[in-house]
């Protein structure tokens, strides 16, 4: 159960404060009983609250109900608890967000009027999060999550406008919110009010790229659904709608080549799923294409300067090295997984070792690389053939090198 942390902790954090002993054993005994069920969990801290409404744990319990009411789903429970959450602290992100989104799950305008406030605060308090003018820019991640936020920001403001009678200025926002995150949640919400305003041709091609942009089966189907609907009004066949598809199809793959290319300006390795295609910056400044390495055997070492055995590792890298000396279709990677790159460079001058080091960019939670030391060895495919976790000092040398001369061998018997 994803919450059950949480909920263990209300109960530890209870026993901790100095609050009366009834409020803290009713919380305890609750969680206690309410055993690894999310809806016993939520059920048993309403309780706790209904009996102790001035509870001490109060903050801490209504944060984990608001939590619990977003894994179940329970749209009811999200907008009570968020709006207590928000209550106290208004610039809360995720309670902005969810209860937004639920308030718009019926065509209610009063609710539809709420949720527009909160989404216009989701907006603002996103916006704050933009790299002042000087400052550190955003990594590629960050910038494709706030891209993505803002984006479904604008998507319930253009929801709420439109459930409040303002088409116009629905599909306008609509269409800000493709035009900073073409989402397939953002082309159905154009598709919404494009037919609101009985413009079906193009309704269907908004719903048609909404089916292409689409993450998964279920919503292709719905998309699918919208389009075959919607071009049919006034239409007494589907004939065409096809045609739309495929220009959505096509579309949809110059938009994700586009963010890819926005993303790569900030790190080439934006959403990079090969390895092999990665580009490693080095600790002098120059880069590694691991792409221009095909062909080659690649040894990886991903290693860091807090590592002992790193270390301890290092000169036995050295004497295998010396043992392929002069092939030019084996080379070594030396990857630094440091969390704070600038440590590297004092560290290799200290060590006097050569600073033909690569940080790893990404790269070693693509491989899932979890430990140090780990050896990971490509054959000239590109494909990962064998994967090192950790070390033998008194095997390291042969077991490595008698690996590599494997991969070759294997390689020149084909």
């Amino acid at each position: 159960m994803k919450f059950l942390p949480v909920f263990l902790l209300i109960a530890t954090l209870a026993l901790s404060q100095q609050s009366p002993q009834a409020d803290q054993d009713d919380l305890r005994a609750r969680v206690a009983d309410a055993g690894t069920s999310t809806p016993e969990f939520v059920k048993a801290l309403e309780a706790h609250l209904k009996k102790f409404p001035g509870s001490s744990q109060k903050s801490e319990v209504v944060r984990t109900l608001f939590r619990g009411a977003t894994e179940l789903k329970d749209n009811e429970r999200i907008v009570k608890y968020g709006s207590l959450v928000l209550a106290s602290d208004p610039d809360d992100i995720q309670a902005l967000e969810f209860t937004a989104r639920a308030l718009l799950v019926t065509d209610n305008k009063e609710a539809a009027s709420k949720a527009l406030v909160n989404a216009k605060r989701f907006e603002k308090v996103l916006r704050n999060l933009e790299p002042k003018q000087g400052g550190e820019p955003l990594r590629w991640q960050q910038r494709a999550e706030l891209d993505q936020a803002i984006g479904r920001a604008l998507v319930f403001q253009a929801r709420a406008v439109g459930n409040m009678g303002q088409t116009e200025e629905a599909l306008k926002l609509a269409r800000a919110s493709f035009e900073i995150n073409a989402s397939a949640e953002a082309a159905r919400e154009q598709g919404r009010w494009l037919t609101k305003l009985n413009k079906f041709d193009e309704a269907t091609e908004s719903f048609a790229l909404g089916y292409a942009l689409a993450p998964n089966d279920i919503e292709r189907e719905r998309d699918l659904k919208l389009v075959r609907e919607t071009w049919r009004k006034g239409r007494p066949t589907e004939t065409g709608a096809g045609d739309k598809l495929i220009i959505a199809l096509d579309r949809a793959v110059e938009i994700k080549a586009s963010k890819k290319a926005k993303l790569q300006a900030i790190d080439p390795n934006a959403l990079e799923t090969e390895a092999m295609r990665y580009v490693l910056p080095g600790v002098s400044g120059l880069k590694v294409s691991l792409a221009s390495l095909k062909g080659k055997i690649v040894i990886m070492d991903f290693w860091a300067t807090w590592c002992g055995p790193c270390r301890a590792q290092h000169p036995l890298y050295e004497q295998v090295k010396k043992r392929f000396t002069g092939r030019e279709d084996v080379v070594f990677l030396a990857i630094a997984t440091d969390e704070d790159p600038s440590l590297v460079e004092p560290f290799l001058t200290a060590q006097k070792w050569s600073k033909q080091v690569y940080f790893e960019s990404g790269l070693s939670r693509l491989l899932n690389v979890t430990s140090i030391p780990t050896t990971l060895i490509f054959n000239k495919n590109g494909e990962m053939a064998s994967r090192m976790n950790g070390f033998a000092p008194e095997t390291f040398v042969n077991l490595l090198g008698d690996r590599i001369q494997q991969i070759l061998d294997e390689k020149t018997a084909e």
